[in-house]
């Protein structure tokens, strides 16, 4: 079997799992640096990616985790670890921001294996948006993929309401993801999965960066003080630590400045097990 045959069986189109969190991304100043940082302290290995020799793909026991890009030096953008979420058409969905208040940085602009943007939520949240193949091997990186997100909104109903409308959550159709109120906090999630968690309390004028609205991005990992602490041999800076129902977590600034968590457990959904529950 060659590799396209395996290729087409894998993949999966954006369509298919609309609405639902499908990719993290990391861009980078330094792309070298960012592979050599993370793959020592969450073991990655990477494999250039097939938008171009300026980004690569993250593997954890060979699942592709996350991507990593080189940020084009004219660009001012912070650097910054960004979720991505599946949809069918990204020029419906870019109108749909905009009309809801929300901004269209970047895009709708086509690659090799589809279309994406990147945009803000009415409180500033950065997320992307993508229309066309999911990653190759899609089933592997949506039942063991190690990362989940949070977003922390000034109100997490208010956001709920906004994403849910420019990603048809709890959308009368087929497939669509469902939203629950449990624990302060709103829960999206399909098929048994969490796929996300919507928290209140952001304040945008605070010298924290961990209360500033933002999605959270959370990487699994077995030892979270011993993962922090070669994070911050290697250049990181550890921002706050704190203990949740699901777990301990650590939250740092890695050397480029692009904020990441660590959790020592998954978000579940009540009585569902960790491994079918994973994100």
């Amino acid at each position: 079997m060659n590799d396209k045959t395996t290729r087409s069986m894998t993949a999966a189109p954006s369509a298919s799992m609309y609405g639902a969190p499908c990719w993290v991304s990391l861009m980078a100043r330094d792309l070298g640096a960012a592979q050599d940082f993370y793959g020592a302290v969450l073991g990655w290995e990477f494999r250039k990616g097939r938008l171009g020799e300026e980004f690569s793909v993250a593997l954890s026991g060979g699942v592709p985790v996350a991507g990593i890009g080189a940020l084009a030096p004219r660009l001012t953008v912070a650097v910054a670890w960004t979720p991505y979420f599946a949809v069918e058409d990204a020029d419906r969905t870019a109108a749909r921001i905009r009309e809801r208040s929300g901004t269209v940085a970047v895009g709708p602009i086509s690659l090799s294996t589809g279309r994406g943007l990147l945009a803000a939520d009415r409180d500033g949240a950065v997320f992307g948006v993508w229309e066309g193949e999911l990653v190759r091997d899609w089933p592997a990186w949506r039942d063991s993929s190690p990362a989940w997100i949070r977003l922390l909104a000034r109100d997490a109903f208010e956001s709920a309401i906004f994403y849910g409308e420019i990603l048809d959550w709890a959308a009368d159709r087929a497939g669509c993801c469902e939203v629950t109120y449990v624990e302060d906090a709103v829960q999206l999630h399909r098929e048994g999965r969490v796929l996300a968690r919507l928290t209140s309390g952001a304040d945008p004028t605070s010298d924290n960066p961990l209360l500033h609205p933002r999605w959270h991005v959370h990487f699994g990992v077995e030892d979270v003080e011993g993962t922090a602490r070669t994070a911050q041999r290697l250049g990181a800076t550890l921002l706050g630590e704190r203990f949740t129902p699901r777990g301990r977590e650590a939250s740092l600034r890695d050397p480029d400045g692009a904020i990441f968590t660590l959790s020592s457990g998954n978000d579940t959904l009540p009585g569902s097990s960790p491994h079918s529950a994973s994100p």
